[in-house]
């Protein structure tokens, strides 16, 4: 068609774009919420995604197709703006040789892929820019932050961290918990006299 400039075109009521537990979380929401088709496409290979194993499998039993080694190109609109196509190139290596995230792509390997709804479901990194300026906060290497792992306190002591930018990507639970455990220690570090970790 003129309309999909693109090779391989595949139908689907709802794209969700990611490959780790939260996008199988989303896709397999999205299947219970639709009455439709949902499909699910991540750059990395089936051995590479991130997601768990039971959850892949448990996204396959539903029904869920995935594409792996694809990523997003362009999304395709009608004439009010609506969402009606989106475009992935083929996804040829998504780390470098030292290990790093470093998707590459050939650009000329396309598939296209006509729908209503993209759910956006990637990874995401901290981006400190100057907030950490002047403190004692030490990040590591991928933007997380060292804290003590009972009171979630910083090296700067009024600075209490939890969740992704604790460590990484992980459940919602786990910074859930980590953010109830924060702000007892916060309540604590607030009104002198009080230990952050005894009892």
């Amino acid at each position: 068609s003129t309309l999909f400039p693109y090779t391989t075109l595949f139908r689907s009521d709802v794209v969700v774009v990611g490959g780790g537990n939260v996008a199988a979380d989303v896709a397999r929401t999205a299947v219970r919420t639709t009455n439709g088709k949902v499909t699910m496409l991540c750059l990395e290979q089936r051995n590479e995604m991130p997601a768990a194993q039971d959850e892949v499998a448990e996204v396959e039993a539903e029904g869920i197709t995935i594409f792996n080694g694809w990523g997003p190109k362009e999304v395709i609109k009608d004439e009010n703006g609506n969402v009606k196509a989106i475009v992935f190139k083929k996804c040829t290596s998504v780390k470098d040789a030292d290990g790093k995230f470093n998707p590459q792509y050939d650009e000329n390997e396309t598939k296209t892929i006509e729908c209503q709804n993209i759910l956006m479901a990637i990874g995401q990194s901290a981006q400190w820019g100057k907030l950490a300026e002047g403190t004692k906060i030490e990040i590591r290497r991928n933007g997380t932050v060292v804290a003590d792992k009972i009171t979630y306190q910083t090296s700067e002591e009024d600075i209490f961290v939890g969740g992704d930018i604790y460590h990484g990507a992980r459940f919602a639970i786990d910074a859930i918990a980590e953010g109830k455990e924060g702000m007892v220690s916060i309540n604590r570090f607030v009104h002198p006299g009080q230990s952050l970790t005894i009892g």
